[in-house]
């Protein structure tokens, strides 16, 4: 690295940590307000104050959602545009489980610590920092990429809280589905051989699927939830449904789950003599795809900032993420920063509470580091942002 890059990089670390206090009171205040998907009103505002603040250029409600968000800070000239996305959904119940706080808080970091440490960028083009509700459950970035907001992007990047910092870590596609079973009702005490048991389908499909686990793929998903099981103990149940998440490595894979899926549904409706329906959710969310050139220069902005890379202790499973839309597009990285101790599993309520601790605050800083750097480097080498894109029609 030459002396005046190093030095171009200093003065974005360093306005960074200028911006330390207030990115973490910017964090607490949205984790102490958890919004659910669409609904991120309080942290859209915050965020978005926050950036016009610091010398981005902002807009609101962009791509047909009201809490989706744009902030541009413009480089010397027409140029690549590198986008770094923040999330800031809540999970239902417990809050920001998923550390979108720390998320939102770095990305915002990183273009107002551009805008703010350098004024205007020294290379053509610009660095949009994408607001991007709804990660949990509404695929916000799905919607966002349909209504044209990544069409003029050239490479991607967010970071996610963990309990370990990695830049590289696979996600699962998701496909969601809802089984819906109709019977009929009857007195289930005196009358119950009159009865069809939607609630017996429901069950024995629970059962299939159980079996079904054994001759999967050790890195598939799928779980699911009894969302309606009948009215009350003496009404045999009429109508009952289940929402699922079938997850796998590979899109192939999820249609291949998909398959066996429909095959346990009919089963279990044939067993009980009810009828049923079987709705797919059109989004499915893809799997993340790698990007070795971006994530070669995220670790070495890492490095510049002395913030560790930790080995996978190979304990965790893996999630998945909207994200994984955005990398099957475009160049994109989506790396873990630490935010909470080893073991601690995110959409729990112990991850809930690192969120909101020293821990996270480091995290959030080195992330917010990290991205302007990564998003720096790619604009000040039109060579390396190349071979990033070289990387993603390879894979």
């Amino acid at each position: 690295m030459s002396t005046a890059a190093e030095a171009l990089k200093a003065r974005v670390a360093g306005a960074v940590d200028r911006l330390a206090d207030e990115l973490e009171a910017l964090s607490h205040r949205i984790h102490d307000t958890p919004e659910l998907a669409f609904r991120e009103e309080q942290a859209h505002a915050w965020l978005t104050e926050f950036l016009a603040a610091h010398r981005a250029r902002v807009e609101r409600g962009v791509g047909g959602l009201p809490t989706a968000f744009r902030a541009t800070v413009e480089g010397a000239g027409p140029g690549p545009t590198i986008a770094i996305m923040a999330e800031y959904d809540a999970l239902p119940g417990i809050g920001h489980a998923c550390g979108h706080n720390v998320i939102a808080t770095a990305g915002a970091g990183a273009g107002a610590a551009l805008a703010a440490g350098l004024g205007a960028l020294p290379f053509p083009g610009r660095v949009v920092v994408l607001g991007t509700p709804a990660e949990e459950g509404g695929a916000g970035k799905v919607k966002l990429m349909e209504a044209g907001l990544f069409r003029d992007v050239d490479a991607a990047m967010m970071i996610h809280g963990r309990c370990g910092t990695m830049v590289w870590r696979p996600s699962l596609g998701i496909v969601k589905v809802t089984a819906e079973f109709h019977g009929t009702a009857t007195h289930a005490s005196s009358w119950p051989w009159r009865g069809v048991n939607a609630l017996n389908a429901v069950i024995q499909l629970f059962v299939s699927l159980d079996q079904m686990r054994q001759q999967l793929r050790p890195d598939a998903r799928v779980h699911g939830i009894i969302v309606k099981g009948g009215e009350q103990p003496n009404i045999i149940p009429e109508y009952t449904r289940a929402d699922f998440y079938l997850r796998a490595l590979s899109k192939d894979y999820c249609q291949e789950l998909l398959r066996r899926f429909r095959a346990c549904v009919e089963g279990a409706a044939a067993a009980t003599g009810c009828r049923v329906d079987v709705t797919v959710d059109p989004i499915v969310h893809d799997p993340l795809k790698p990007n070795p050139t971006m994530a070669g220069l995220f670790e070495r902005n890492l490095a510049f900032i002395g913030f560790p890379v930790d080995p996978d202790d190979g304990e965790a499973g893996y999630g998945s993420t909207d994200c994984g839309n955005v990398s099957q597009a475009l160049p994109t990285i989506h790396p873990y920063v630490r935010i909470s101790p080893d073991g601690v599993p995110g959409h729990s309520r112990e991850f809930a509470g690192w969120a909101r601790s020293p821990m996270a605050r480091a995290g959030l800083v080195a992330g917010a580091k990290a991205l302007a750097l990564t998003a720096l480097d790619l604009l000040a080498s039109p060579e390396t942002l190349e071979a990033a894109k070289k990387d993603f029609a390879r894979t």
